[in-house]
């Protein structure tokens, strides 16, 4: 077979032979891994079994080489279509904070505003903030006090980070009173870059400025009665922030044992961030117009309706099912009522085969 490799477009990142040996490597090791695991399993099997399954294993082997030139020109793919969305993105970035104007589609004469002396507006203000608040996901994140700082947000970019693998998100902020950070960025290190296997998540460290940061809040807890101090002690605790989303959890060292709660908690809390972060890369980033307007809000909902619709089906089969169980059972319990009294050691006869048990519940 040709290697794909030569047929790449001009420009992408692909894959050197080296790596790609290496992709193969590491997928055989997991599967030698796997096989090593099962060796039991196998010895127990017959030479004519343990044949075929060798066979199977060669036939696996020349399927993971072809994935990973699919993992190798599917890299290449998104470098190439990354670079051509780039100029769109500039555009965007430019009519957004008024940079660049585009022709009014108003007809001359048709303006609708009262106030003529008002400045105009220039650019698309909270375009950004907007477009997050009307994401699910993200929404959920960005309390009141957050909004103020996130209108200077300017631009969202992300882009793909080889050594370690992985990608990360840099958020521009226009000068504004909150911090002194003209980027703030959200780097994820993957484990598996074609899998979302996350092995750690760094944030930028955030600059604040004094009492103006959105992630505390100051807290006064009145003096006891009676105490010699009579002043209010003031008191920094953490709170719900948008920007916590820039001090991620942290995976402890190998070396520090965590419980079973304490390590569920731990990967709940990067199950989230991962969440949030690839929301923003996936879905905010390349259809921001879409969420600024409510556009992509809807059609989510549309695809969230369909999913109901699909758990109702499934959901109704198993009615159905439990239905027929139930009416099984009754017709089983009128036959034993209406059974004769009986010997020792004599059989009743009951319909249908012998030892036939009812319908099992289909579990989707």
């Amino acid at each position: 077979m040709a290697d794909l490799g030569s047929a790449l477009p001009t420009g992408s990142t692909a894959l050197s032979a080296e790596d790609r040996a290496g992709l193969v490597n590491a997928l055989k090791d997991k599967l030698q891994h796997l096989a090593g695991q099962q060796s039991g399993f196998l010895d127990s099997l017959s030479p004519a079994v343990k044949n075929r399954v060798s066979a199977l294993q060669e036939f696996q082997s020349k399927h993971d080489e072809l994935e990973a030139k699919f993992f190798e020109e599917r890299a290449a793919l998104e470098a190439k279509y990354q670079k051509l969305y780039e100029p769109l993105y500039t555009k965007r970035f430019e009519i957004v904070n008024g940079i660049t104007d585009v022709e009014s589609k108003d007809e001359p004469g048709n303006n609708t505003s009262t106030d003529e002396n008002r400045e105009e507006e220039k650019g698309v203000p909270e375009f950004w903030l907007t477009a997050m608040k009307t994401n699910e996901v993200l929404s959920v994140q960005i309390t009141d006090r957050d909004e103020g700082a996130l209108k200077y947000l300017k631009d969202i970019k992300w882009c793909r980070i080889d050594n370690p693998k992985g990608f990360k998100i840099d958020f521009y902020f226009d000068t504004n009173p909150f911090f002194k950070n003209s980027v703030l960025t959200k780097t994820y290190h993957m484990i598996d870059d074609n899998e979302p296997i996350l092995e750690r998540a760094i944030g930028t460290e955030i600059d604040w400025y004094p009492g103006k940061n959105l992630t505390q809040k100051l807290m006064k807890k009145k003096p006891k009665k009676g105490a010699k101090n009579a002043k209010p002690v003031t008191k920094t605790e953490q709170c719900e922030s948008f920007f916590n989303f820039f001090s991620p959890p942290q995976v402890p060292d190998d070396d520090e044992e965590l419980d079973e709660e304490t390590a569920e908690n731990l990967q709940d809390l990067m199950e989230q961030d991962y969440d949030i972060g690839s929301t923003i890369r996936d879905k905010i980033i390349p259809h921001a117009v879409s969420w600024f307007t409510g556009e992509a809000c809807q059609l989510d909902e549309l695809e969230d309706v369909d999913e109901e619709d699909d758990e109702d089906e499934e959901d109704g089969d198993e009615d159905e099912d439990e239905d027929e169980e139930d009416e099984d059972d009754e017709d089983e319990e009128e036959e034993e009522e209406d059974v004769k009294p009986r010997k020792k050691g004599s059989i009743v006869q009951r319909s249908g085969p012998a030892g036939e048990q009812p319908p099992e519940c289909k579990q989707q």
